[in-house]
């Protein structure tokens, strides 16, 4: 279980990017974070592995508070995936997902790529289970379309079987259909583990389709957190205005246009 308990961050120019946020998400749970850029989407989720440290409140994974001392037990029960992938270019797909296990194995091992058996045989299983080939494992990433680099990101955040995963905007540069591959592929990962989802968007009719429930942040606060199904048109204009208006339409356009082309 992830626990927000009124959390703040001020920055040091000033800026408020959450301002007494409290949230429970339970354990399996796929929870879309919505909202604008600037509204502390990725602020909240890079509180949970402690990248950003709240100016008040606290952040707990299992009842255990994300602090410095606790780093160490933390950050191995948390996955990570990137918008830009965050990959190693000149790497191999093998390479970059064996880098999840990084944790867990001594930093002499890492730097010799000397993983230990059990870990390789997790980095094959894993990249057979994101849909890609064995022969994928040598290829060096920067081969690989952004769908495809984007399965290597996946993998290498379920390469210890996080208890959370953390999704910082990670089809922001997909196209629509690459898009949905992508959530499914993480939502099914995700479900299949017990994995709890804590995934920025800014697509509305994504965050409807595939979340368990959506949280939306306005400027800094919940504006909305219920399911899917609550989450009207009306009141995402409400809450977001010109926003909601320029993002909802031209989402529907691309699905219609995918529809259209199948």
């Amino acid at each position: 279980m992830l626990v927000f308990d009124n959390v703040c961050k001020t920055f040091p120019d000033g800026t408020e990017a959450l301002k007494g946020v409290s949230l429970v998400v339970p354990q399996g749970q796929f929870c879309v974070i919505l909202g604008p850029s600037g509204a502390g989407k990725s602020t909240l989720l890079r509180m949970v592995n402690g990248l950003v440290q709240p100016s008040a409140g606290k952040v707990c994974v299992d009842g255990v508070p994300v602090e410095p001392a606790t780093y160490a037990r933390v950050r191995p029960r948390i996955g990570m995936i990137h918008q830009l992938f965050n990959l190693v270019q000149r790497s191999s797909v093998a390479n970059n997902v064996l880098s999840g296990a990084l944790p867990a194995v001594a930093t002499w091992r890492a730097l010799l790529y000397l993983y230990p058996p059990p870990f390789r045989a997790k980095a094959c299983q894993m990249v057979y289970e994101v849909g890609l080939a064995e022969e994928h494992l040598r290829r060096r990433v920067s081969e690989l379309s952004g769908g495809q680099q984007q399965r290597v990101g996946i993998a290498r955040a379920f390469m210890l079987d996080p208890a959370v995963v953390l999704a910082d905007e990670p089809v922001a540069s997909l196209d629509p259909k690459t898009s949905r591959d992508v959530l499914a592929l993480l939502k099914n990962e995700s479900r299949e583990r017990g994995a709890t989802v804590l995934c920025s968007l800014h697509q509305i009719d994504l965050a409807r389709e595939f979340a368990d429930r959506i949280v939306a942040l306005r400027g800094g606060e919940v504006a909305f957190d219920e399911p899917p199904a609550e989450l009207e048109d009306a009141a995402l204009r409400s809450i977001f205005g010109d926003y909601a208006t320029g993002r909802l339409q031209p989402a529907r356009a691309s699905l219609r246009a995918a529809g259209d082309a199948a």
